[in-house]
């Protein structure tokens, strides 16, 4: 693996799982000490959407939606076994299987450990993870495995575009087969707040920054933002579990509980992802891609909206936090399998 300096995830990335753990202690320090102050945050609320979350995900999600590029579509002939399989394994397979494990866990495994309600949350915060597709680490994941640059900015593209139109219908089904009643127009609003107002703006920066194919000056604006980027997510977290202390001191094994299926699932897509790849005879520099979009999420998403759908001190929202403090080191060492099994491909 590569050093830190130098490396695309960037010192302060590659060590994300640290600093999301840190936040976790510190919030759930906080919430204990000052909980006027974080019930005072969860108040500031229009319509379901909290309007501090609101603030901290959109400077999260900006920066990658603005490395997005629609004319790359017009790749989408070239060597399609690639998107194929991006998506195929998105939108057939993985928030369906991801509805499954959940279900399978919460409400047989675990049944006597988890009260019926808590698991219907926790249920509902995996979905939610399984049907948003990874959009900006997976720029991240590609490089460390050499992967086709140009390629990967089609998949993610072409995820994007279709999320905007599947990920409300996708999540509302699974919600409800699982017997959790969900609010369209929350849903809806979300996918607006979150997806299209984000994408738009990203866009819009794009055509500003971009001139006449040179995008050093985007991505020295994308390379700024970075920090804000994280500092959101972390901030995000830190209001996440202050509100949440009180729940996890009581029960502290919650959050292992959840994180055993994430796992479970991430690896199963992967291999999926990636032996499908194999099998098919897709060159490394785009199998390695495909199987990592597919299997990393938009954790950034499945926060926002477990909040604006179920709030701020629930399950789900609780469930989306541990996903990000489960993806980074899991992705890592998936970085690392493909790199050593890259002679095997052709």
């Amino acid at each position: 693996m590569e050093s830190c300096e130098g490396s695309p995830l960037g010192a302060f990335g590659r060590y994300l799982s640290i600093w999301v753990g840190l936040c976790i202690v510190g919030g759930i320090l906080l919430g204990n000490i000052f909980p006027s102050l974080f019930e005072l945050v969860a108040g500031l609320e229009y319509a379901n959407v909290n309007l501090v979350v609101a603030v901290l995900i959109w400077v999260m999600i900006f920066p990658m939606m603005a490395q997005v590029d629609f004319s790359s579509m017009k790749n989408l002939g070239k060597r399609p076994r690639g998107l194929i399989i991006t998506l195929v394994i998105n939108w057939l397979i993985k928030p369906f299987s991801m509805a499954a494990i959940g279900v399978l866990f919460f409400e047989y495994l675990y049944v006597g450990w988890v009260n019926p309600q808590d698991a219907k949350e926790y249920i509902a915060g995996m979905i939610l993870l399984g049907v948003a597709p990874c959009t900006a680490m997976v720029f991240v994941w590609s490089q460390l495995t050499r992967g086709d640059a140009g390629y990967t900015l089609v998949q993610v593209s072409i995820n994007d575009l279709i999320m905007i139109f599947a990920f409300a219908p996708i999540a509302a089904f699974l919600l409800g087969v699982t017997d959790i009643v969900v609010p369209w127009q929350t849903l809806l609003l979300s996918v607006g707040l979150y997806v299209v107002i984000p994408l738009l703006a990203g866009y819009m920066a794009r055509r500003l920054l971009v001139n006449n194919g040179d995008d050093s000056a985007l991505n020295r604006f994308t390379k700024a933002l970075e920090p804000c980027s994280i500092m959101g997510l972390l901030a995000t977290i830190v209001i996440l579990f202050g509100l949440q202390g009180e729940t996890i001191l009581e029960k502290p094994m919650i959050i292992g509980l959840i994180a055993i299926p994430l796992i479970i699932q991430t690896y199963g897509i992967f291999a999926i992802a990636y032996g499908w790849a194999y099998l098919w005879k897709v060159p490394h520099n785009v199998a390695a891609p495909a199987a990592m979009i597919g299997t990393s999420n938009f954790f950034e998403l499945a926060v926002a909206v477990a909040i604006s759908v179920f709030g701020l001190e629930s399950g789900a929202a609780l469930a989306t936090v541990v996903g990000v403090l489960v993806e980074v080191p899991v992705m890592l060492s998936l970085v690392a399998f493909a790199n050593r099994t890259k002679s095997r491909f052709t």
